[in-house]
C-alpha cells in the first residue's frame, strides 16, 4: 500500500527543563515552524518557569501535523500557555492532529493551560495529550473548545473533534478521557451533546489526594446564581476533575483560573500570578 502524502505543516516543539540553584530552567529547546516558544518569563520568582507557545501559521489545517514533547525534570515547576486562541479551519477532508506528550519527573509539577481552541464549521481535528508521572510529580492542565464562529452565527454542524487525554504513573492509568463529537444539528442540541451550548471545558488535578472538604470548597468557587453555564467537580483515583459546557469562554477561564488559584494555593502554599500575555 502506498504510503499517504504528508501535507500541510509538520510542526516539532521540544522543551526539557532542569533544575538549576533553586531555578527552574529551560535548558533544551527545538521548534519547527509554525511551532516556537517565547523566551521564559519569572513573575513569580526564579523557582516557576512561564513559557508561552506560539503558532506562527494562525490557525490549523486539514493535513497538519504538529507535535509537542515536554520534559520536566525533577523539582521543575513549569507554567506553559499559548499567546492567542487556537483555530481549527475548515478541512477538504483531511484530518488536522495535534500530540503532545509530557514527561513529569519526582517532585515536579506541570501547569498546562493552554488558551482555548476554536473549531470552525466543517473541521476535522483531533487532540492526543498522553502525561508521564513519575513519584510525587504532578500535573494540571484544562482543555476548552469553542465549536463555530458563535460571535459571526456559525454553528459546528459539519465535520467532528476528538480529543483523548492520558495521565499514566508507574505503568498505570490515573485518568483516561475520550471525548467525541461528530457535528451535526442533534447533537448541538441534545442533552447528551452540547445542549444548545457551543463551549465545553474540562481541568484536571492529577498526581495528588483529594478530600471531600477539597471537593466541596472547589464546587463552592462555581456560583450558579451569577453564571449562564453548567459546572460539576469529580474527585479522580489521584486527583480533580471540573466539566464545564456554556457559551463564553471568559466564564470558563475565569472559573478554572479560580480553581487554578485554590489548588496552587492549598498545594504549595502560593498565590498564582497569571501569564502576561492572557492580558494582551
Amino acid at each position: 500500500m502506498t504510503p499517504e502524502k504528508l501535507t500541510g505543516w509538520q510542526g516539532i516543539l521540544r522543551l526539557k527543563y532542569a533544575k538549576d540553584n533553586n531555578s527552574t530552567k529551560l535548558i533544551e529547546t527545538y521548534s519547527q515552524t509554525p511551532l516556537k516558544i517565547q523566551r521564559s518569563f519569572y513573575p513569580e520568582g526564579k523557582e516557576i518557569c512561564h513559557n508561552v507557545i506560539l503558532h506562527t501559521g494562525g490557525g490549523i489545517v486539514g493535513g497538519d501535523r504538529l507535535l509537542q514533547e515536554i520534559h520536566l525534570q525533577p523539582q521543575t515547576q513549569a507554567v506553559i500557555t499559548t499567546a492567542s486562541a487556537s483555530k481549527i479551519y475548515r478541512s477538504s477532508g483531511k484530518q488536522a492532529k495535534q500530540t503532545i506528550n509530557i514527561q513529569v519527573n519526582s517532585d515536579a509539577f506541570c501547569e498546562y493551560l493552554p488558551r482555548e481552541t476554536i473549531v470552525f464549521n466543517g473541521a476535522i481535528y483531533r487532540q492526543d495529550l498522553y502525561v508521564e508521572l513519575s513519584e510525587n510529580a504532578t500535573w494540571l492542565g484544562w482543555e476548552i473548545t469553542r465549536f463555530g464562529r458563535t460571535a459571526r452565527g456559525e454553528q459546528f454542524t459539519e465535520g467532528e473533534w476528538r480529543s483523548c487525554t492520558e495521565i499514566w504513573q508507574n505503568e498505570k492509568p490515573l485518568w483516561i478521557d475520550r471525548q467525541w463529537l461528530p457535528a451535526n444539528a442533534e447533537i448541538l442540541t441534545s442533552p447528551h451533546g452540547l445542549a444548545g451550548q457551543a463551549v465545553v471545558g474540562s481541568l484536571a488535578w492529577v498526581g495528588h489526594s483529594v478530600s471531600e472538604e477539597m471537593l466541596k470548597e472547589i464546587r463552592q468557587l462555581w456560583n450558579p446564581q451569577d453564571t449562564l453555564g453548567e459546572a460539576g467537580v469529580t474527585q479522580l483515583l489521584s486527583g480533580l476533575l471540573c466539566r464545564y459546557r456554556g457559551n463564553t469562554t471568559q466564564e470558563v477561564i475565569n472559573w478554572f483560573t479560580n480553581v487554578w488559584q485554590y489548588i496552587r494555593q492549598n498545594h504549595q502554599g502560593r498565590v498564582i500570578t497569571q501569564p502576561r500575555v492572557w492580558k494582551i
